[in-house]
């Protein structure tokens, strides 16, 4: 089963929260709300990509939007005097105001209520023990044609560095450029996939090599 269950959903509402936390009975502001928030995290998660967050929570009420960005590096984020935390600022008001007809507008928007916008910044204390972030660095490295066997085993060993009690490695694609594809997986420690009462933190990414696409997925016991 653990093998076939996503680790982070097989724990959720039990080890973990939910990314996106509000409640709309209406189906269609569901459905809108839930397009909002993915299509929120995509464009934040591009615009940021050099501050390396890991996670976009996404708090909604009836007149206020919280974003929680946790990021390896929230001082990039912030900027001189708060000034980089403004510009994300508006950049996420001024995409929630677009594209949006009367009818697709809240009641209070309707009104002329506009919807307040917090932004909290949370910083990850420990990075190699936070699986996207592992996962993001490892396919900038296969990205810059490193080997992939050193990039691994030197990622493992920071992953037992932060205090983890296991990790997991697996790469899937045409890897350091051969014709026929393959899956490599590499592993140190415990990693209990279906034990739920572990923390087991789990990400994928996609690394766009000359030669093609390589996924990344990492598993990290906490």
């Amino acid at each position: 089963m653990g093998q076939k269950v996503h680790p982070r959903g097989l724990r959720l509402g039990i080890l973990y929260n939910w990314s996106s936390r509000w409640f709309f009975s209406n189906k269609k502001a569901y459905r809108q709300a839930l397009l909002s928030d993915s299509k929120i995290r995509s464009l934040l998660l591009n615009k940021l990509s050099y501050a390396a967050v890991t996670e976009i929570d996404i708090e909604r009420a009836i007149n206020k939007i919280t974003l929680i960005i946790h990021s390896v590096k929230p001082g990039m984020i912030i900027g001189r005097g708060g000034k980089g935390l403004e510009e994300v600022k508006r950049f996420v008001s001024s995409y929630l105001d677009v594209g949006k007809s009367r009818k697709e507008r809240s009641p209070s928007e309707r009104k002329g209520k506009t919807q307040k916008l917090e932004i909290k910044i949370e910083p990850v204390k420990r990075p190699y023990a936070n699986a996207y972030y592992v996962a993001q660095s490892i396919a900038e490295k296969l990205v810059k044609n490193f080997p992939h066997r050193s990039i691994v085993h030197n990622t493992l060993n920071r992953i037992t560095e932060a205090g983890a009690r296991g990790g997991k490695i697996q790469l899937g694609g045409r890897i350091a450029g051969a014709e026929i594809s393959r899956r490599e997986k590499y592993s140190v420690g415990v990693i209990p996939t279906s034990t739920i009462r572990e923390e087991v933190d789990f990400a994928k990414y996609a690394a766009l090599t000359k030669s093609g696409y390589i996924g990344v997925k990492v598993w990290i016991c906490r």
